[in-house]
């Protein structure tokens, strides 16, 4: 595949009730994590670290414009923070081959911020919950 941009990516999360909710409209960033455990195996007969890979993580975070209207991000984002809610991020638009990533999630934090300039913003941290290894894949 080519080299591509994130314009029109396409971000779905679920709301508190289980429907699918689009809120790419109020994206302006996102960061998505894909960490490994480290496990230092090292012997007494080693002078430098021995690791192995241990468990593998993700964490999503998105930022964005605060948008009150229903089924959009306040509303999908401020509500159920404990439940388990499916997200999809499809890099170029939610098109066949576009490289996406999804996964169940339990939104760690969402906040508020309103700016001296009177902008409305949020940012939320959303965990890999369901203990099944995130891999990319490509939309169908």
């Amino acid at each position: 595949m080519a080299k591509i941009s994130a314009v029109g990516s396409y971000i779905a999360l679920d709301d508190s009730g289980g429907t699918v909710r689009n809120i790419s409209n109020d994206i302006s960033d996102i960061e998505i994590n894909l960490p490994t455990n480290l496990l230092e195996v090292t012997g007494m007969d080693k002078s430098a670290p021995e690791r192995i890979g241990g468990l593998q993580d993700s964490t999503v975070s998105l930022s964005g414009f605060f948008n009150p209207a229903a089924n959009m991000s306040n509303a999908v984002l401020g509500t159920g923070r404990t439940t388990a809610r499916t997200l999809t991020i499809v890099i170029g638009g939610n098109t066949t081959g576009n490289p996406q990533i999804t996964g169940e999630y339990i939104i760690e934090n969402y906040d508020v911020s309103f700016g001296d300039d009177r902008s409305a913003t949020w940012s939320a941290s959303l965990s890999k919950n369901d203990g099944v290894v995130q891999a990319w894949s490509t939309a169908s």
